[in-house]
């Protein structure tokens, strides 16, 4: 059985950095890749910085069995992605004719600023983008989204078809009222019976209870289910509730 995929999102964008835009793009392609059995193992927030981005994507493209990037491919100053994915990979950036035609159905005139949202990478293949024409684009095991989460979703519906799929990964949890200093030893020894699962824990604070929620993680969900009913026994024994999501 082969390894299972695994991918990074670089979410690219001084925006973000800055605190005046929230980040969703990381969350939803995290739910996402999981359906499609592949792990997101990072994310990073990158500046627009074309040193900052180049070093990113070189390093994660050899780490990682796909990169994922959001943002930067407008046709603003400041969308600089498409020319340093290029730099990246040592290929010059050229007006791609495919891409220009899918400008065109938006039926308003190719200024340069929209030109620059059809040069890509040479060789690169392009992601369809049902939602404002302007296509995001493939090199080699790197996919570049665009930053607004819409059409972002909708450029990653249309690379689903490009990517290697593997068994999803499935999850279960359970809600524990029980102080984590009281219940980490226990879940400790569950997690090493269970070594393919991936078991976390996530405090929470609800009303004035303190609890967590433990979540397994993994391919074969009567593991999970093994997994969570022994949680549930030993939060019991413990002396805590249990509430089985």
């Amino acid at each position: 059985m082969s390894a299972q995929p695994t991918a990074c999102v670089l979410v690219i964008g001084n925006e973000i950095l800055s605190g005046k835009t929230q980040d969703t793009n990381l969350q939803f392609l995290g739910f996402e890749l999981a359906k499609l059995g592949i792990r997101l193992a990072e994310g990073r927030v990158v500046r627009d910085e074309p040193a900052a981005i180049i070093h990113h994507v070189n390093e994660c493209r050899r780490a990682f069995t796909y990169v994922f990037t959001t943002g930067g491919i407008g046709p603003t100053h400041d969308d600089i992605t498409a020319e340093c994915i290029a730099l990246a990979f040592g290929v010059p950036l050229v007006l791609d004719d495919g891409a220009v035609e899918r400008l065109k159905r938006g039926g308003r005139p190719l200024n340069e600023p929209r030109l620059k949202m059809a040069r890509i990478p040479r060789g690169a293949e392009l992601v369809e983008n049902p939602v404002s024409n302007a296509p995001g684009f493939r090199v080699e095991n790197v996919f570049v989204l665009a930053g607004i989460p819409s059409i972002a979703r909708a450029m990653f519906a249309s690379a689903v078809p490009m990517l290697v799929k593997a068994p999803p990964i499935l999850s279960a949890s359970v809600d524990a009222f029980l102080r984590e200093g009281d219940f980490a030893e226990a879940l400790e020894k569950i997690q090493q019976t269970y070594a393919t699962v991936e078991i976390g824990s996530y405090p929470f604070n609800r009303d004035g209870r303190f609890g967590a929620t433990l979540v397994a993680r993994g391919t074969e969900r009567a593991l999970l289910d093994r997994a969570i009913v022994e949680i549930v026994a030993a939060i019991t024994a413990l002396g805590g509730e249990t509430k089985v999501n």
